[in-house]
């Protein structure tokens, strides 16, 4: 007798699928293809997933982008405000200054504070290195030559009235011109 060649379908789940055989029957044959198929339809459904939360992150991080973009330009718009709040206190103090009755020290060390201001909030401000330089320059004179800067109290307050009312790169020339006439290796 021939021996014959039985395929048996296997139904249960814990047990290895049969392995492709020529002589295997369709009905095993289509069970195991439907196994392919159900594989990569799952397959299909992880990668769809996957680029569905990958374009969910990159709106986030568009998002997220375009909210720090804005802060920042507000924080900027802050940061102006009050720079020209401390040149206007500056400017106030020049005018007491010139206006006072004694007390001259205090005034002058009141000046010298408020121009801090002015040159710390200047090196906080974005695209403002030329000026920044100038208002730094500015304040290391009323540091280090105060006798000089005394005498010239109203040249100060007109270059600032200037660069309060103006804001505009010529303003900063002038303190820069402004600068160069003091001696720099007096008091």
């Amino acid at each position: 007798m021939a021996k014959k060649e039985t395929t048996e379908v296997n139904n249960d789940k814990n047990q290895k699928p049969l392995k492709v055989k020529k002589n295997n029957s369709a009905n095993t044959m289509l069970q195991y293809t439907a196994r392919d198929y159900g594989q990569e339809y799952i397959m299909k459904r992880k990668m769809i997933r996957a680029i569905v939360i990958a374009i969910f992150l990159a709106i986030a991080l568009i998002v997220f982008v375009a909210l720090y973009i804005d802060q920042s330009r507000r924080v900027q718009e802050t940061y102006r405000t009050q720079y020209q709040k401390a040149i206007e206190d500056v400017v106030y103090d020049l005018d007491d200054y010139g206006t006072a009755e004694g007390d001259y020290e205090l005034r002058y060390r009141m000046i010298v504070g408020d121009m801090s201001n002015v040159n710390e909030f200047a090196f906080l401000l974005e695209d403002f290195e030329d000026e920044q330089k100038s208002i730094n320059s500015l304040y290391t004179c009323f540091l280090k030559y105060p006798q000089q800067m005394q005498e010239k109290i109203e040249d100060v307050k007109k270059v600032l009235e200037n660069i309060m009312n103006a804001s505009n790169k010529n303003s900063y020339e002038e303190i820069d011109k402004f600068v160069d006439t003091i001696n720099l290796k007096g008091y």
